[in-house]
């Protein structure tokens, strides 16, 4: 089952068959977003897709870092990712004509809890280099 289909910028048509999302800051209890602890984010996010799909490779996007005009805090100037960190599971037609068919675990941010959908999604995620990353299996 399909919970959405994504075109990617090569042209290629890929289904979205997992989904998880959420929020980037929630439980944030102290501190600030800054380029300290949203590397630490990042990496997380990263490590948690490898964990969950480890028979899959695993493609981190890198996220849009925004830098309001607010004052430096402690750890410095502010930075912001977008509100919404997903871990999708994507599959394709094959690379090889001899296999079934091509798959790949994506990890990346976005500005809204919105099932990524055709061209309307979002630019870096429609940028992934299907044919470099993703990974053939037989049924």
């Amino acid at each position: 089952m399909s919970l959405g289909h994504v075109v990617l910028s090569s042209g290629r048509s890929i289904r979205l068959t997992e989904l998880r999302m959420s929020s980037t800051y929630g439980g944030m209890l102290e501190g600030y977003p800054c380029k300290r602890i949203n590397d630490l984010k990042v990496d997380w996010l990263q490590r948690q897709a490898e964990r969950a799909f480890s028979s899959t490779p695993v493609h981190l996007v890198p996220p849009s870092r925004e830098h309001p005009d607010e004052p430096a805090g402690a750890f410095g100037p502010v930075e912001v990712l977008p509100p919404v960190f997903c871990v999708g599971v994507f599959h394709s037609t094959a690379l090889d004509p001899a296999m079934d068919g091509s798959t790949l675990a994506v990890a990346w941010f976005q500005p809204l809890p919105e099932v990524p959908a055709g061209e309307d999604a979002d630019p870096a995620l429609r940028g992934v280099r299907w044919e470099e990353l993703a990974q053939d299996y037989e049924l």
